[in-house]
C-alpha cells in the first residue's frame, strides 16, 4: 500500500488513563480538578480533543464513580478552553480469574457490569467522543481479561448512537477492526466511523511497523483513524501514523517519560507531538475543525 500522509491532523490528549502509574510520576494527575487542569493545559498546547479517565482522589487509584466526571467535564466546559470531550467507556469490564487451576470464584479486581451502567456517565456528561473497546483481550496480568462480548458491544454501541455520543473504536487487533465493521454494518454505529489503533498493549496487536500497516490496511476509507503506542515508541508513532494517514493521540495514559530520565507533563508531549507533525509538513486541526471533520455534537449535560 502507498504512503497517503495525512496533511490536516489531529491530536488527541489520554490525560491520566486506569493503569498503575499515578505512584510512577508526580505528574500523573489524581483529582478531578487536577486531570481538568492537566487537559486544559493540553488543549492550549495543541490537542484538539482530550481523552478522560477519572481516578480516586485519595489513593489515585482509576474509578468509574459519576460524581468525578461530572467534576471532570464541568471544570473544562467552565475553563473557557474549547476542546473535543472523549470520555472512556471502558471500565466495568474487568474479570480477574483466582488462578491456573482453580480459576473461580473470581478474584479481587473483578468489575463486572452491565451495559448501561457503563455508559451511566456518558449519558450523564454528554461529551461529543467516547470509547468502545472493540473486543474481549488477555492484558499483562496473568489472570486478568478485558472483556468486551458482542452483546455487550452492540447494547453500548446502540446506546452511545441514540445519545448523539460518536464512539471511538479501541482497536487493539485487527480482529477488534473485523467485529468493528459488523457493528456498522448491522446499522449500530455509523459508517463513518472512528477508530484509534491501540499499539504495543500486551497482549494485543504488537508495535511493529508490519503489524500497524496491517490494522491501518483494515480500516475502511471513509473511517478516519488515530493510533498510539506505549512507552518508548510513542512519539515514532506520531509520525508513523501521520506518514500512514491517519491522526495521533499521545499523553501519560500511555507514556510517561518526555525524554530518557525525564518526566513529562501531558502538555510537554502535546507540544512535543506537534512540533514532529509540523515539521512534517501538516497543519494541526483545532477543535471546532475536527467536530466538522467528525460530524459531533457539541451540547451541555442535562439538567
Amino acid at each position: 500500500m502507498p504512503l497517503s500522509m495525512n496533511r490536516e491532523v489531529f491530536i488527541t490528549c489520554a490525560v491520566t488513563g486506569s493503569g498503575s502509574t499515578q505512584d510512577k510520576s508526580p505528574h500523573v494527575p489524581r483529582s478531578p480538578k487536577e486531570i481538568a487542569k492537566s487537559a486544559i493545559a493540553a488543549a492550549e498546547a495543541g490537542a484538539a480533543v482530550v481523552h478522560c479517565h477519572v481516578r480516586d482522589p485519595e489513593t489515585g487509584a482509576p474509578s468509574r464513580e459519576l460524581s468525578l466526571y461530572r467534576e471532570v467535564t464541568e471544570h473544562i466546559r467552565a475553563s473557557g478552553t474549547d476542546v473535543v470531550l472523549n470520555l472512556t467507556a471502558g471500565m466495568g469490564g474487568d474479570i480477574v480469574f483466582s488462578g491456573a487451576e482453580e480459576p473461580l470464584p473470581l478474584s479481587d479486581g473483578t468489575d463486572m457490569i452491565g451495559a448501561s451502567a457503563r455508559v451511566a456517565h456518558v449519558a450523564e456528561c454528554l461529551p461529543e467522543i467516547c470509547t468502545l473497546d472493540c473486543g474481549t483481550m488477555n492484558f499483562a496480568e496473568a489472570d486478568y481479561v478485558m472483556t468486551n462480548t458482542p452483546g455487550m458491544l452492540q447494547a453500548m454501541g446502540a446506546q452511545m448512537t441514540e445519545l448523539g455520543v460518536k464512539p471511538e473504536i479501541e482497536a487493539f487487533d485487527t480482529g477488534h477492526l473485523w467485529y468493528a465493521k459488523q457493528l456498522v454494518a448491522d446499522g449500530i454505529i455509523a459508517p463513518d466511523a472512528l477508530v484509534q489503533l491501540c499499539m504495543g498493549v500486551p497482549w494485543g496487536a504488537p508495535d511493529d511497523l508490519n503489524t500497524f500497516m496491517a490494522m491501518v490496511n483494515n480500516v475502511p476509507s471513509e473511517w478516519t483513524f488515530s493510533a498510539f503506542a506505549l512507552g518508548r515508541n510513542q512519539m515514532a508513532y506520531v509520525a508513523a501514523s501521520v506518514l500512514a494517514g491517519g491522526n495521533v493521540r499521545v499523553g501519560l495514559e500511555d507514556n510517561l517519560m518526555l525524554e530518557r530520565g525525564v518526566l513529562a507533563e501531558n502538555y510537554q508531549l502535546v507540544e512535543k507531538a506537534r512540533g514532529i507533525i509540523e515539521r512534517m509538513g501538516a497543519r494541526i486541526l483545532g477543535p471546532e475543525d475536527v467536530r466538522k471533520k467528525l460530524r459531533l455534537s457539541k451540547r451541555m449535560p442535562k439538567g
